[in-house]
């Protein structure tokens, strides 16, 4: 059986704003075996990135404040932890690759003083030992001229080089867990191409559990073992990604595929999802989903669905539970 390396429960990051209250993550249980990738997936606003940095204990307050829940890291409770132990954990054995390169990388720094830094915080790297790890990392992300590079300054890089710099940045200390929000989103196709076949090999040769968060299910099928879709706050499908792929359960799951176009059914068209993500100060009575969904019933728009298992699945709508919806599923 798979070891699980980091596990939440009932986790829950509020933000306090001027026009009320606004639960961005609700109650969310997920978990990451050790050595694999799970995939975080769902539209603009629906609590990916947020989990991250929940995760992470980066939710600034005011205004966020993680609120709920309980979050396991090899063991260990994190959301009870003093700040120092999470200063230890940030960056060493957890790591996250930011959405911009551009805007996470320090204009005025060298890329080279940038990877040494972590490696000099956690590993007690003098700096002739940290900037020789440096041109290593630079060399194991596929940089040419590492040498050369690791005295250039952000600037002075392509959009995919400074990607390939933040994941250089964040495998350094040779982390347990890369938590990978919207790595490729800015790259043209053919560098995001790069990107993730780097990731795979990197995953394999460093055997680093891999959290991808992206809006693109095509990422998600390139590279995940497992994905967990998320709508307004809430996982509504977790699955193995080549069954969610081959039968989605929850309907928003299903809307997403059928928005995406497909080289191999030319004549099959795009539906896009109709609506709009729902205001998470007043959200909706029942499910959160139901406005938008085609199959909706009177019920889903009162009953607020719970996570049902089948097998190793799951998925939160009311069509699944026969006492709401009738027996024919």
């Amino acid at each position: 059986m798979a070891e699980k390396l980091i596990e939440a429960k009932g986790l829950r990051t509020t933000f306090y704003t001027e026009e009320g209250r606004l639960d961005a993550i609700d109650g969310i249980d997920f978990y990451i075996n050790k050595g694999e990738t799970l995939g975080v997936v769902g539209e603009s606003g629906c609590g990916k990135s947020v989990t991250a940095l929940s995760l992470l204990r980066l939710i600034a307050y005011p205004p966020g404040k993680i609120t709920g829940g309980r979050v396991w890291f090899e063991g260990d409770e994190l959301l009870s932890k003093p700040e120092g132990y999470m200063k230890k954990i940030r960056g060493n054995k957890i790591s996250m690759i930011f959405q911009e390169p551009m805007t996470s990388l320090n204009p005025l720094f060298t890329v080279g003083n940038q990877i040494s830094e972590a490696l000099k915080i956690h590993k007690n790297m003098e700096k002739k030992e940290a900037r020789s790890r440096a041109i290593e990392m630079l060399k194991l992300v596929g940089i040419p001229l590492p040498g050369q590079i690791v005295d250039d300054y952000p600037h002075q890089l392509s959009g995919g080089m400074r990607q390939r710099v933040m994941i250089a940045i964040a495998l350094a200390c040779d982390p347990a867990l890369l938590i990978a929000d919207e790595p490729t989103t800015a790259l043209d196709v053919s560098i995001q191409a790069q990107i993730l076949e780097l990731m795979k090999e990197l995953k394999e040769k460093l055997e680093t559990s891999i959290m991808m968060i992206t809006h693109d299910l095509g990422v998600i099928a390139e590279v995940a073992d497992r994905v967990v879709v998320m709508y307004a706050g809430q996982i509504v499908e977790h699955s193995p990604v080549s069954e969610l792929f081959n039968k989605p359960l929850h309907p928003y799951t299903e809307g997403l595929l059928k928005s995406i176009p497909r080289i191999d059914r030319e004549d099959e068209k795009i539906e896009p999802i109709k609506g709009v993500v729902p205001d998470l100060i007043n959200p909706p009575a029942g499910c959160r989903f139901a406005p938008r969904c085609i199959y909706a019933r009177e019920v889903c728009f009162r009953t607020t669905p719970r996570l049902i298992s089948f097998g190793n699945r799951e998925t939160r709508c009311c069509k699944y539970n026969a006492d709401l919806w009738g027996s024919e599923y």
